[in-house]
């Protein structure tokens, strides 16, 4: 596996640690909303080339299945428009969609996304992706990478199988709705990539997530 940039990857840490909020229920610190979302951007940023999905292969690749590039100035208006009907179709989901530059992640958490230790996506998450596919089948020039990531309880290798299990059953389901396979690639990184404290149940809440990175396909 390539390496990436450390510094993207301690800033979101910072961010996820240094603002938080009070949970009133159980008096225990937890990351705010706004934290998150900058700890999601620069983990993303942290993870370079696995994010940014355009290496000259990966282009070809899908301009031979018909899919065209987008141009220019077109680019940011393409992006605009798919982050607004994402927004639209995931509200009250659980999923957090965040903007990053051009690139647009979908964050779900994995107790959204998957019972405990499992890695079959429960049935009722199924018609999430369904909708996520809807988009993503009618805003085909993006790449689409899913990433599966874990906390860092239990042993390393163990999680980092569990963080590629859990993004190719999000990507398997997003395939039978219909979204091409050459547009996917699926990553897991384990307990690499945290976007918050793993000393608190909270923080390590957070860590468990599949992603799901949006980034234009670009001449």
């Amino acid at each position: 596996m390539r390496h990436y940039s450390k510094v993207g990857l301690l800033l979101g840490t910072a961010l996820a640690v240094q603002a938080c909020t009070t949970n009133p229920y159980t008096g225990e610190r937890q990351a705010s909303k706004a934290a998150v979302g900058a700890a999601i951007g620069a983990a993303a940023g942290a993870l370079g080339g696995a994010i940014v999905g355009g290496s000259n292969k990966r282009k070809s690749v899908l301009i031979g299945a018909g899919i065209g590039a987008l141009v220019g100035g077109g680019v940011g208006f393409y992006m605009d428009q798919q982050e607004a009907k994402l927004r639209e179709k995931l509200v009250g989901t659980g999923v957090q969609v965040v903007r990053d530059g051009d690139n647009i992640i979908l964050n779900m958490p994995g107790n959204v996304t998957f019972d405990s230790d499992r890695t079959q996506v429960k049935p009722e998450f199924h018609d999430v992706l369904e909708s996520v596919a809807i988009v993503l089948d009618e805003y085909e020039k993006t790449y689409v990478d899913v990433l599966g990531h874990t906390d860092s309880i239990g042993d390393s290798g163990y999680n980092m199988g569990l963080s590629e299990r859990r993004a190719e059953a999000v990507a398997n389901v997003l395939v039978s709705e219909g979204v091409q396979q050459e547009r996917l690639i699926v990553r897991g990184f384990g307990e690499s990539y945290p976007i918050a404290s793993n000393e608190t149940a909270s923080g390590r809440a957070l860590n468990r997530r599949v992603e799901i990175a949006l980034s234009p396909l670009v001449e």
